[in-house]
């Protein structure tokens, strides 16, 4: 595996992660894939940091369903920067969502994203 595909399977492996509803309640978990620097433009149109995102994610409820994820695309855009873009589907919320990750010390970490809600009837 070149080290371009390893940013890119990190970048994805971590992404998918973050939309996982047993992870997201876990601050430690969240806490070593956000980057110190995370910041958000969210699908709500609020702008979320990182302590206020780890706080935020301790409520994700148990029961909801899962997101549905499609069309993830992954472009390196430096050797420590990689670029997502993907949709998601959650019970019916529909969003394009844009991730970049950096490589730091501690591995790859996501240091901005951005989601911006769609009709189901578009995309």
């Amino acid at each position: 595996m070149t080290e371009d595909e390893t940013g890119v399977d990190a970048a994805i492996k971590g992404e998918l992660l973050l939309l996982d509803h047993e992870v997201r309640r876990s601050p430690q978990r969240v806490a070593a894939l956000l980057h110190p620097e995370f910041h958000e433009f969210g699908a709500s149109g609020r702008v979320w940091d990182r302590a206020t995102m780890l706080t935020l994610l301790e409520e994700d409820p148990a029961d909801a369903p899962p997101t549905k994820v499609s069309g993830m695309k992954a472009v390196r855009l430096a050797p420590d920067v990689v670029h997502l873009t993907y949709d998601t589907d959650a019970d019916g919320r529909r969003a394009h969502r844009s991730s970049v990750w950096r490589r730091t010390d501690d591995g790859w970490r996501l240091w901005f994203h951005q989601g911006t809600l769609f009709p189901s009837d578009t995309h």
